[in-house]
């Protein structure tokens, strides 16, 4: 684990502070992060529409919680994100983590099968900020398999208490980003006609919806209660779905739509 660094954290965000607009300030922010939550690792993030994200900082303890990263996540898993899904419906900004944001069944989903645990993150914290019109970022302090600890309520109180000044910083160094690339934010519609290209399947968009939904883990009461609608009809959604792609599984849906997905990044 990153040791957690002596002293008031005041001395760490003046050093950020200080680095604004300089290459330095990712790492001086980071080190805020050390002091009051000695995370194993850190990664920031910066989303814009449905086009890939950009690594503009990572720092772990150890090599596999980003050994996938550029195969996997930025290549199109990391539309099934419950951290992108936050910059898709324009949270405020603020401290978010995992635990609360992800859906109801996100520990049974293929995304977190095939790519979240295979990272050994157990516990991550995100801040989400705006920098400029059309762009979001999303600064995550984790930890993983290099201590097993989650985080602690007091650490978590703590990240709520520092996120103002977390995103009015990293929205100031980061002010000059590139605005919107890529295509509309529409998943589901970008979803649909890359499944018809590629394999001839004329997706409804309320069926891309649905795919979404099941690979980014909810179950078919969150499904229905995302798109107010009955249990039940979600559960005709569902069979509509696979029958409309030849399949009967979750796992042969990721299997289907995963190098989908990495063809829209």
């Amino acid at each position: 684990m990153m040791e957690a660094i002596p002293g008031p954290v005041e001395f760490s965000i003046g050093d950020a502070i200080k680095n604004l607009g300089k290459p330095g300030f990712a790492a001086a922010l980071a080190q805020v992060f050390h002091r009051i939550a000695a995370p194993d690792n850190v990664i920031v993030l910066a989303y814009r529409n449905v086009a890939p994200p950009t690594v503009l900082f990572r720092q772990s303890v150890t090599p596999y919680v980003f050994a996938k990263i550029e195969a996997t996540y930025l290549s199109g898993a990391y539309l099934l994100d419950p951290f992108f899904d936050l910059h898709l419906r324009k949270v405020p900004c603020g401290c978010y983590r995992m635990r609360d944001v992800a859906p109801d069944a996100f520990l049974r989903s293929r995304y977190f099968v095939e790519y979240y645990d295979q990272t050994t993150l157990i516990d991550e914290i995100g801040f989400v900020a705006y920098p400029q019109t059309g762009v979001s970022l999303s600064l995550c302090i984790g930890r993983d398999g290099s201590t097993a600890r989650t985080f602690s309520p007091q650490v978590v109180e703590a990240c709520h208490r520092i996120a103002p000044i977390v995103c009015a910083l990293a929205e100031a160094h980061w002010s000059t980003l590139a605005g919107q690339i890529g295509p509309s934010e529409d998943v589901g519609q970008v979803l649909a006609l890359a499944a018809e290209a590629a394999h001839g399947i004329r997706l409804s968009p309320r069926q891309a919806e649905v795919a979404l939904l099941i690979l980014r883990g909810h179950s078919s009461v969150s499904i229905g209660l995302r798109l107010g609608v009955a249990q039940q009809t979600v559960k005709v959604f569902r069979k509509q779905l696979y029958a409309r792609c030849d399949i009967s599984s979750q796992a042969e849906l990721f299997a289907l739509m995963l190098p989908l997905l990495k063809s829209l990044g």
